[in-house]
């Protein structure tokens, strides 16, 4: 035998209003901002202090992607400076002068890049933080065709870019 639930009738229950709370907003503190802005991607450090921060060019001979005692010294130099600050990464460009084919000097720039990359990382600098590109004779530092022009081009210039 089946049996039909008896129906209830629905009863308001009185309901409390909230009680009412004041409140005064608090002055918002600012919090001081970095000079770096940091983001998932790294990126360029555009105002570096010099004193710390400061890779500059290392260049080549003509036709070579050897690393001169020169270039030793101040990558020596530069990564000290790199292990002091851990969040750093560089990009490494491979330069050349404008002497040889397109194609050529596409190898050769990422020779020389991948020589620092290399010359760095015997020096304690963990890989991921160095990234290489070659741009061949397509970013000439200084235009002309001549000995002083072209050995100012033949470089591994850096980029240095911020990550968390």
């Amino acid at each position: 035998m089946l049996a039909c639930s008896k129906k209830t009738d629905d009863i308001p229950v009185p309901v409390e209003a909230p009680e009412q709370v004041q409140e005064t907003a608090q002055p918002v503190q600012e919090q001081p901002k970095p000079n770096v802005d940091v983001t998932e991607e790294p990126e360029v450090i555009n105002q570096i202090d010099p004193n710390t921060l400061n890779l500059d060019d290392i260049t080549f001979d003509f036709d070579k992607f050897d690393l001169r005692p020169d270039a030793r010294e101040a990558l020596t130099r530069y990564a000290e400076v790199l292990k002091a600050n851990p969040t750093v990464k560089v990009l490494i460009e491979g330069h050349c002068d404008e002497r040889g084919t397109e194609d050529y000097n596409m190898g050769l720039g990422e020779r020389r890049a991948a020589r620092v990359r290399d010359y760095l990382e015997s020096l304690g600098i963990e890989s991921s933080r160095l990234n290489t590109i070659s741009y061949g004779e397509m970013r000439p530092l200084v235009p002309g065709s001549n000995e002083e022009s072209w050995a100012k081009n033949r470089r591994a210039h850096f980029q240095l870019s911020v990550s968390r």
